[in-house]
């Protein structure tokens, strides 16, 4: 594995264009194991009262923020 596929990773924001090709170039078992191992990650398996709406409005304050 080059470095380059070792760095691609599932992610909520949009791939550049590097990091599609990244992406598409590891194996559909690849991709995943990727998926499994950040869906396991401690932050995923915490318990929220938090809605969709809820998340989606303080993400974009942040991004607002950002910009």
């Amino acid at each position: 594995m080059s470095d380059a596929t070792a760095r691609a990773t599932p992610s909520a924001l949009p791939p550049s264009d590097a990091e599609l090709a990244e992406w598409r170039a590891l194996s559909r078992e690849e991709q995943l194991a990727r998926y499994r191992e950040v869906l396991q990650h401690p932050d995923c398996q915490r318990i929220s009262t938090a809605t969709q709406s809820d998340i989606r409005a303080k993400a974009q304050q942040q991004a607002d923020r950002e910009c």
